[in-house]
């Protein structure tokens, strides 16, 4: 299993119905692609406060690496990951993703 995880600097002025949008659509992409389950997506609540200005983030578990890559790969996926990026400061800069194999 491969756990996808993906935090977002998103810009101030960064709506939170279009982070929630862009969170169901990647939940709705995730119910239809094989090998890929368990979405959870949202804004943290940490009594830590140590998200170093990542406030949001959200987690797509895999079965395997080929799985994970045709998440990556899909124009579902992209598409949703250019509004994302578009979003957060600093574009790419605004996002960082770990995947860690269990």
């Amino acid at each position: 299993m491969i756990r996808h995880s993906v935090l977002t600097k998103f810009k101030p002025e960064t709506d939170e119905d279009l982070i929630a949008a862009l969170y169901a659509q990647l939940s709705a992409l995730v119910d239809r692609l094989p090998g890929a389950h368990g979405f959870v997506g949202g804004r943290s609540e940490s009594p830590e406060a140590l998200e170093k200005g990542f406030m949001h983030g959200f987690f797509i578990d895999f079965d395997s690496w080929a799985d994970l890559k045709l998440y990556a790969e899909h124009p579902g996926h992209l598409a949703i990951a250019a509004r994302l990026i578009d979003s957060a400061i600093g574009g790419v800069d605004g996002v960082l993703v770990f995947d860690l194999a269990a």
